[in-house]
């Protein structure tokens, strides 16, 4: 019991800046969305379809940053602060190269969501959303470089701090610029993007400079050299970030692809979906919050030796997901009829899009549970630097049963938006139950050394 109340401590001290400094992220795009919607749903709709190819993009790049996680976090605990060093800036290095492929990806929104049987005039604004973007690309993937190695090494704060800045110069951008305040151009869903690509540069700047004033990077760091450009090194971390963000992007996309679809039953499904799937991405941050403080304390655990007390770890992590999730359960299924005004109005207009998001929402928190246990088990393979198999069991979960599933409900059954949402619950639970077995058996209780880099 003793130990118990230790991990959970532990963690939960990790974990509580972490999910702060999530939620902080998150809500960038919940403001957007909120402030686009009160504009009109035709803006909310933009901005949904030009978000979900930027997320569903960029997420790549952060999943192969990602990859630096048990390089840092082992380093740490085994007081390697040469190692930490070195996988902090293989992880700035390769973000830096990924966001070039992604960037060209973000020129051809309009064609990819065109071809994937979106409204042309819909694709053509979600284009512009996502190309006044691109310069904060590079930073986005630096600033949460330097955040996983600064979390990797149990400082967890200044991150927090930085998300909560970034929140209110976000809000004061969106409005300026989506509604053309103080004298500024009305520019809608492009102001929309322009406020989020100046945040992301801000916050990569204020990180740095909190990590020179406050010395953050002392006894873990170690000048740039020619180790530090070295393919083979590069190549580890890539190696282990990849399936990361291999995994990633199977979940993002399995949502992604429902979004589509959603968009084909009509702008109302798309809108409701839009909403629903926002509130579930912003309960999400808790359980990732634990996840990245899970797999903080697991690797730190097996850099000093200790896998016993990893394994032991990994499963308080597991209830403190499940539990968190349970909670926010329970406000979906209160809060089905009043959470989506805060996104659409109560307006006869928006009737239709208010009671398909109050009859999602109960489907969306029967699969809480589930989403906590799935992306705490995530932490936990990244701590150990077994990636491999989560990316294989999200690959069998989401497109093997999820997605058939939910096309089947919603198309040949005809249960709209209501059979996409229990397709992806299906997938969700079985990945969830997968992840919680894979590590009782293979867990961190039985690596035997350190990952090197």
């Amino acid at each position: 019991m003793h130990s118990n109340r230790r991990e959970f401590s532990t963690i939960a001290r990790l974990a509580a800046p972490v999910v702060a400094t999530q939620l902080g992220t998150m809500m960038l795009g919940v403001v957007d969305n909120v402030m686009l919607g009160n504009l009109s749903v035709e803006a909310l709709n933009a901005s949904s379809l030009g978000r979900l190819w930027v997320m569903g993009t960029w997420l790549f790049g952060m999943g192969l940053v990602f990859g630096i996680d048990p390089f840092v976090s082992q380093a740490h605990g085994a007081g390697d602060g040469k190692a930490a060093g070195l996988a902090l800036q293989r992880g700035l290095l390769v973000g830096l190269l990924a966001s070039v492929p992604i960037g060209l990806l973000w020129v051809f929104t309009e064609e990819a969501l065109v071809l994937f049987g979106q409204d042309p005039l819909l694709a053509r604004e979600a284009e512009r959303y996502a190309l006044v973007q691109l310069p904060g690309l590079p930073f986005l993937l630096c600033f949460h470089a330097l955040r996983q190695y600064l979390q990797g090494r149990g400082i967890v704060r200044p991150a927090m701090w930085v998300a909560i800045l970034a929140n209110g110069l976000n809000y004061g951008l969106n409005w300026l610029l989506i509604f053309g305040n103080l004298g500024f151009p009305k520019l809608g869903v492009m102001g929309a993007g322009i406020a989020t690509a100046v945040t992301q540069v801000a916050m990569f700047g204020l990180l740095v400079l909190l990590v020179v004033q406050f010395r953050l990077a002392e006894g873990a760091w170690t000048p740039w050299g020619r180790e530090s450009w070295a393919p083979r090194g590069l190549w580890r971390v890539a190696a282990v970030g990849a399936p990361v963000a291999f995994q990633i992007g199977l979940e993002m996309w399995a949502f992604q692809i429902v979004t589509l679809w959603a968009g084909r039953l009509g702008a109302p499904e798309l809108a409701a979906h839009t909403i629903v799937l926002n509130l579930a991405s912003v309960s999400f941050m808790i359980p990732l919050g634990i996840s990245i403080g899970t797999s903080t304390r697991v690797g730190n655990l097996l850099g000093a030796g200790e896998p016993r007390e990893a394994q032991h770890a990994s499963f308080v992590a597991f209830a403190m997901g499940a539990g968190a999730m349970a909670l926010c359960a329970l406000v979906f299924l209160l809060g089905r009829n009043t959470l989506p005004l805060l996104y659409v109005g109560g307006t006869a207009d928006n009737s239709e899009v208010l009671a398909l998001a109050a009859r999602v929402l109960p489907i969306a928190a029967a699969f809480q549970l589930f989403d906590g246990l799935q992306v705490v088990g995530s932490g936990i393979l990244r701590g150990m630097g077994r990636t491999l198999p989560g990316a294989l069991i999200n690959l069998v979960g989401y497109y093997v049963l999820a997605l058939p599933f939910a096309a089947w409900l919603s198309f040949s059954l005809d249960q709209g938006l209501t059979g996409l949402w229990w397709g992806l619950s299906l997938g969700l639970s079985t990945i969830a139950l997968a992840l919680v077995g894979w590590v009782a058996v293979r867990g961190p209780g039985t690596v035997q050394q350190r990952i090197q880099g």
